[in-house]
């Protein structure tokens, strides 16, 4: 009798201590607030608030006769000489680089981070602010893809759901049974979908070049936006009409971007540098409430309920994506001695 009294004991003791290990694993795996946490997270947030917004002020311009390129090309320009006086050693760590040795994933970053850019602002001006921005944000679906070819991250039970949520959205969003296949209706949204595409190649890439520093990185996606807006300019043509059309106001407005521009262009590096790349799009995600309220208020753009569908299986599955790191921690963890 004893002996069995002193089983149930130890088994009693054995069932509490398994449950304070599992209470002590949920409260130290439990996301707290720090400050290695706050700021890349708020770096995150603080880029999707001025990338919701920053549409309108590229719309006015052009509106007012300067194009979406020029205004551009002048921000993203402004905002490089900004980065030069403030960050004066990035420069000198990219130039350090390029004459030791061609340094591919720079150039990757400047090229995918730089169309990114344009194609957002020209696919903003011209289409439908929330079509164009949930077919940008099928960036997850594109994260999966490079961060398994970039990166060597795994696709697992999440990544599938990632990718089937992804693809039905934009199928669900983009079917009209006259047209036939669920393609991207016009220009815009074609632009849209590809720099959402770059987008997520440019954080993958920014993740992998872990030897550039934020400054360095922030840098040349300002360079590389303005590298690929000055040629798409220059066969449009007009630089000097508009020019000679613009008063000290435009030239306020364009400098304030340009700040704008500069302060983000650093505080998403640092995010995506210090963050996951699908929790990093998972934040992203904030741009789309800026984005539909100002769309509606500022453009008086309503979507339609199969818009709403679709938008609803791409959040979705931008919040499935924030699964894919928990799950790949847990694996890692549990194959550690």
């Amino acid at each position: 009798m004893l002996l069995l009294l002193w089983l149930f004991a130890i088994s009693v003791a054995a069932q509490k201590s398994a449950r304070i290990i599992r209470v002590h694993r949920i409260i130290r795996d439990w996301p707290v607030s720090s400050k290695q946490n706050v700021l890349p997270v708020a770096g995150i947030l603080s880029g999707a608030l001025v990338w919701g917004l920053i549409w309108y002020p590229y719309r006015v311009l052009q509106e007012t006769g300067v194009s979406g390129p020029l205004a551009t090309l002048i921000t993203y320009a402004l905002a490089m000489l900004c980065c030069a006086f403030l960050l004066p050693r990035a420069w000198r760590e990219l130039r350090l680089h390029s004459q030791v040795r061609a340094d591919w994933w720079a150039v990757g970053l400047v090229l995918s981070a730089g169309w990114a850019n344009l194609g957002y602002v020209l696919a903003m001006l011209h289409g439908e602010v929330m079509r164009v921005l949930l077919l940008f944000y099928l960036a997850p679906l594109w994260t999966i893809v490079f961060s398994y070819w970039l990166l060597g991250e795994r696709l697992n039970l999440y990544g599938y759901l990632v990718m089937t949520l992804s693809l039905s959205g934009a199928v669900v969003m983009l079917w009209v049974p006259q047209h036939g296949l669920p393609l991207p209706q016009n220009i815009s949204e074609w632009i849209g979908l590809s720099a959402g595409m770059s987008f997520a190649l440019s954080n993958v890439v920014s993740r992998r070049a872990a030897h550039l520093t934020v400054e360095a990185k922030s840098c040349s996606i300002l360079l590389g936006t303005a590298l690929l807006t000055l040629p798409f300019l220059l066969w449009r043509g007009g630089i000097s009409v508009q020019l000679s059309a613009m008063d000290a106001q435009f030239w306020l407005l364009l400098g304030l971007l340009g700040i704008a521009l500069c302060a983000t262009s650093f505080a998403v590096q640092y995010g995506v540098t210090h963050l996951l790349s699908n929790r990093a799009m998972l934040l992203f995600l904030f741009e789309l409430v800026i984005a539909a309220i100002s769309s509606y208020f500022l453009a008086n753009e309503a979507m339609q309920l199969r818009d709403w569908l679709g938008a609803l299986l791409i959040v979705s599955a931008s919040l499935l994506s924030g699964k894919l790191h928990v799950e790949a921690q847990t694996e890692s963890e549990h194959s550690a001695p």
